[in-house]
């Protein structure tokens, strides 16, 4: 084919992936009732809570709203207000309530973007991201404590924030859970995901802040038609009113001073099998349907936490992308980013800690953990050239 030919053809291509962008985008941005601007630049809309993306998932046109779960654990309860009377941990702030909050009926979502839908690895993951020591990607580098053996319906775990360093546009830091379904060949099918990711984007992001985000996917698909971060996609059901996912948080943990963490619980409604995710304790964030899920629909297989980075290994060198505090584990308390309170529920809805586990780590002298668990490091050095 002549170079015009190819050309033309290049521009069609173009011009299709921009309609069909802006089609999705049209889905995705349902109407607000009110509209805040954050400092960072973000746009908050606060949608009408029926009216979410969520229910554009062809699995859940005929769903029906939950507010609540239908069954707990023993020792959680909720107010009118959905907040967890547990044990309540600090508030979690983000940038847009500088500016106001969404009213009662609505949630907030981060307005999705055209540079949201076109950015490489954002709305889906191109690889499988289970941690795996034998068939991951060299893209991909984990530090992390995997419990297996037994069927699980539950997690939980306060993980420590840091704002890392990251060195390319394309590259990432993650402190995060896996919840995730195995079929009888031990093959990956399932996964729901949250954590704190910090990605390079200014263009996106208009800073360089870490992040909330929750993530979900059918593997059996291999990532291209199943599953994304946050709400760039249907799929999660939402009903916090307060915390817009995929927005920046603060405060973070300074190195050998005060530290912070979220605690994230997870659980499978033992009535109606959806899964929930509470933050810190006071937030009732929302759920992942059943309907979505093939293993996940009965129980998980496994439970991962850990820290995750991308590593693309530009000019043949590693990255010096930092996952955690960017310090080794070995330094400790208020020094290297933690893992604590792991805990993982049983069918009878009873939480224990680990005992059937397995660490998973790739590239030890660039990212580490130590006991359960103080986990991470700062990319390249004299160790990890």
């Amino acid at each position: 084919m002549s170079s015009v030919g190819i050309r033309n053809t290049n521009i069609a291509s173009s011009k299709k992936q921009k309609l069909e962008v802006r089609q999705q985008l049209k889905s995705l941005n349902k109407p607000a009732l009110k509209t805040i601007k954050s400092p960072n630049g973000d746009i908050i809309d606060c949608v009408d809570i029926y009216n979410q993306p969520a229910f554009d998932h062809h699995l859940l046109k005929n769903h029906t709203i939950k507010m609540r779960p239908s069954s707990h654990p023993e020792g959680l309860s909720f107010d009118e207000s959905n907040n967890v009377s547990s044990n309540s941990k600090s508030e979690i702030t983000q940038p847009w309530h500088l500016n106001g909050s969404c009213p009662e009926g609505t949630i907030p979502i981060r307005r999705t973007t055209e540079k949201d839908l076109l950015k490489a690895n954002y709305g889906r993951k191109k690889h499988n991201t289970v941690p795996n020591v034998i068939d991951t990607p060299s893209l991909h580098e984990y530090a992390t404590l995997r419990e297996e053996g037994e069927r699980y319906y539950g997690m939980n775990a306060e993980i420590n924030v840091w704002n890392p360093q990251v060195q390319e546009q394309a590259e990432f830091s993650m402190a995060q859970f896996w919840v995730e379904g195995v079929d009888n060949n031990g093959v990956f099918l399932d996964s729901i995901e949250a954590g704190a990711m910090k990605q390079v984007y200014y263009d996106l992001y208009k800073d360089f802040e870490t992040r909330l985000f929750t993530y979900w996917t059918l593997r059996s698909d291999g990532y291209q038609n199943t599953g994304c971060y946050n709400m760039v996609c249907p799929g999660f059901v939402q009903i916090d009113t307060r915390l817009a996912l995929g927005a920046s948080f603060i405060p973070y943990s300074e190195y050998g001073g005060v530290q912070k963490s979220i605690n994230y619980f997870v659980y499978k409604d033992n009535v109606d099998g959806n899964w929930w995710l509470h933050l810190n304790n006071m937030y009732l964030i929302g759920y992942w349907p059943s309907a979505l899920f093939s293993v996940l629909s009965n129980s998980a297989s496994s439970v991962t936490w850990g820290g995750e980075v991308a590593n693309l290994n530009v000019g043949g060198q590693h990255t010096t992308t930092q996952m955690g505090s960017g310090h080794f584990a070995e330094e400790g308390p208020s020094r290297a980013s933690y893992f604590q309170n792991l805990k993982v529920m049983d069918a009878e809805q009873f939480l224990r800690g680990p005992r059937d586990n397995h660490r998973i780590v790739t590239y030890p002298d660039c990212y580490y953990f130590l006991h359960l668990f103080y986990y991470g490091g700062p990319g390249r050095s004299l160790l990890c050239p």
